[in-house]
């Protein structure tokens, strides 16, 4: 199924030559700014954050208004239609009628792809649940180009909520794409990346490994990316307590790390970094979050010059089919196709929405 319009819903629909001018581009913007002071003159940008966020929200407005363009939106559901039951493809065909694009973060994964199939203007996905984050993608590709001068070669540790971090899966996806990159995941058992994301680093020709403590992989590391124990991906304020302040990144630990190693972090911090570790010239999550909104200039120049149609959906749909994940968009709104991927065996399909396998 094609879209009338090209949408950013996962960066892996995109080639890494793609990916490459879109950095290439926020590096230019980085280094001119003015040059593009009116490149979205007379453009309007939609804003639909079903779930609380900063700096995703405000850089994206940042970029928007940087760039000469203007914004409409909602930054709380309950403030929306969407408190009357509205559904998101009746939010989406309208918004999207007043708008040139359209950015949308949601907590149920798979809601931006949902939202794509209707819209008519190009949608932004802006995080959708434990899912993606392709545009915290670009933003940490943008930061490791300009602060490590590459984008291979590199190892890198993902510590924190790996099963529920979206930002460490799809920049995992991305980095996988880029010659001897290695990854070390810290984290608890109950908190390990996912399989499918295991599976897709191993099909590119990544390595990974698994380590449960912080000081045993830090003094290997080009790149330490940080998470935080995310409690709102947790069913209980009980599990939740299990796990956090597990992993606490702090002055005696950055003193086993390299000298030219860089800690990222996709923020909001907790309390997983010591506010002592700030002043360590490697920190570099500050800086991570200013390039955030040169990375998004460079998306929506590129989204708005674009007009190639996307692929949304390529697989089956199975009508007596129903994906086994409760926060799988699908599973929310019963008018979407129950849409799987399969790789030749009938008898494991993918859900095209949240990428959650089932056997049948």
């Amino acid at each position: 199924m094609f879209s009338d319009y090209q949408h950013l819903i996962d960066l892996s629909d995109y080639p890494v030559s793609w990916w490459t001018k879109v950095i290439e581009l926020g590096e230019k913007i980085k280094n001119n700014p003015s040059d593009f002071s009116h490149a979205c003159d007379g453009k309007i940008m939609a804003t639909l954050f079903y779930e609380p966020s900063t700096r995703t929200q405000m850089s994206f407005q940042t970029a928007m208004i940087r760039l000469g363009g203007q914004i409409i939106g909602f930054d709380n559901p309950a403030n929306s239609s969407v408190s009357k039951g509205e559904t998101i493809k009746d939010t989406t065909k309208i918004v999207s009628s007043y708008a040139d694009i359209l950015v949308i973060r949601h907590p149920v994964a798979g809601a931006a792809k949902a939202a794509s199939l209707t819209a008519d203007c190009s949608v932004i996905n802006a995080g959708d649940g434990g899912h993606l984050h392709p545009t915290q993608t670009l933003t940490d590709l943008l930061t490791l180009k300009i602060e490590k001068k590459t984008l291979s070669g590199l190892t890198i540790g993902m510590c924190g909520d790996l099963i529920n971090g979206r930002t460490v899966h799809s920049l995992c996806k991305a980095l996988s794409m880029f010659e001897n990159n290695k990854f070390i995941f810290i984290s608890t058992p109950e908190l390990r990346m996912p399989q499918y994301i295991k599976d897709i680093i191993k099909a590119n020709g990544s390595t990974f490994e698994e380590v449960n403590t912080l000081e045993e992989a830090i003094g290997n590391l080009d790149v330490l990316y940080m998470t935080r124990i995310q409690q709102e991906r947790f069913s209980s304020v009980e599990e939740y307590n299990l796990q956090k302040n597990t992993y606490v990144l702090d002055r005696k630990k950055m003193m086993l790390a390299r000298k030219d190693m860089i800690v990222l972090h996709p923020l909001p911090r907790v309390d997983e970094i010591t506010v002592d570790v700030d002043e360590d010239s490697r920190a570099m999550y500050f800086t991570q979050a200013k390039y955030g909104v040169f990375a998004r200039m460079a998306l929506i120049i590129t989204m708005l010059g674009e007009k190639k149609p996307t692929e949304l959906l390529k697989g089956r749909i199975y009508h007596s089919v129903k994906c086994d994940n409760p926060n799988c968009i699908t599973n929310h709104e019963g008018y979407l196709p129950k849409s799987f991927l399969s790789s030749g065996d009938e008898t494991l399909l993918e859900c095209e929405f949240c990428d959650e396998r089932k056997l049948i």
